[in-house]
């Protein structure tokens, strides 16, 4: 007996319903694996982004306290300060964990001192650094750290 298929017949229901999960389970194992390499891939970009935001905070701090201490050496005058001042030390609180170094030279024959302030911190494994040099003129005329308290006691009246 010879059975003759004809291609036009409509399939059996069974079969195409099989045929159905089949392709929606692979559409969800497609899917599953795409939302797992799009989820590994914006963790890593969220740790770059902590890492970098920390370091532009860090370097923020550092320049603040390059800023203070060139200050300090301006207001003080630089001849002789180290001398007078701590050079090289820890940072006051709540800095403590960042280190300053000042660095002098010139100033002779009225030409400004080479100012260098470098603010050193530890971030994980590595010793980071920053630095920043300015010409500070020498305090001619001035006493080298005067007393500025008032000679006499102000009054004011309370509100």
């Amino acid at each position: 007996m010879v059975t003759v298929v004809n291609p036009r017949a409509p399939k059996k229901a069974g079969s195409l319903r099989l045929h159905r999960r089949a392709i929606a389970l692979i559409d969800v194992i497609v899917g599953t694996v795409l939302l797992g390499i799009t989820i590994a891939v914006l963790m890593s970009l969220l740790g770059q982004a902590t890492t970098a935001q920390a370091m532009g905070e860090q370097m923020a701090t550092a320049a603040r306290l390059i800023d203070e201490q060139l200050n300090l050496v301006l207001a003080r005058g630089p001849d002789n300060y180290a001398t007078r001042f701590e050079a090289e030390g820890v940072c006051d609180a709540p800095f403590e964990a960042f280190r300053y170094r000042l660095t002098f030279s010139g100033g002779t024959g009225g030409q400004p001192y080479t100012v260098r302030s470098t603010i050193l911190w530890d971030s994980g494994s590595t010793e980071r650094s920053a630095s920043v040099e300015a010409l500070i003129a020498a305090r001619l005329g001035d006493e080298p750290d005067p007393e500025r308290k008032p000679t006499e006691n102000v009054d004011r009246p309370i509100k």
